[in-house]
């Protein structure tokens, strides 16, 4: 068993102690679980809150600038809350050329969501990325994982609106 000494408190996250404490007591004594534990714990929440990465520093006993440390290097972590559905507006070389900026503006317009940020009701997230290695298909757009490749604007604000009709259900 883990030292954890969370409690059950959920206001800031909707997240308890008893269940990052099952989080880490599946870990316990493992060398190099850090990485892990904190995939466990964003998979159980969303995101990876100050309260869990302290709980988490304590419980490894590992210094907290290490913990967000990993927490911040890795691109598959979050520290903020994420939306329940994530759009990816691909900005490599062949979608920036193809038109990425108009549907970008498209989507953002769309979805009242700015580039890196979520709707304050946790339904959709926008974010802007490197590549997604769809390049003959650029300018593509991520929607919940699916590519949607060839687009325009027109078509960013056609696929924002069924997003939005979709997340209000």
């Amino acid at each position: 068993m883990s030292d954890c000494t969370c409690t059950n408190d959920t206001t800031e996250t909707g997240f308890d102690g008893a269940s990052l404490g099952e989080i880490l007591a599946d870990y316990a004594g493992q060398p190099g679980s850090l990485i892990p534990v904190l995939q466990a714990v964003q998979h159980e929440i969303g995101h990876l809150p100050a309260s869990a990465l302290e709980a988490i520093a304590g419980a490894l006993r590992l210094p907290l600038a290490d913990v967000f440390g990993v927490a911040t290097f890795y691109a598959q972590f979050h520290l903020e809350p994420r939306g329940s559905h994530i759009v990816q507006i691909c900005h490599g070389t062949a979608c920036h050329v193809k038109g990425a900026t108009e549907v970008t503006d498209a989507f953002v317009s769309e979805l009242g969501v700015e580039i890196g940020q979520t709707a304050d009701d946790l339904s959709v997230t926008v974010e802007s990325v490197s590549c997604v290695g769809c390049c003959g298909l650029a300018p593509v757009a991520l929607i919940d994982d699916e590519a949607h490749g060839s687009l325009d604007a027109k078509t960013a604000r056609r696929l924002a609106k069924s997003l939005l009709r979709k997340a209000a259900k």
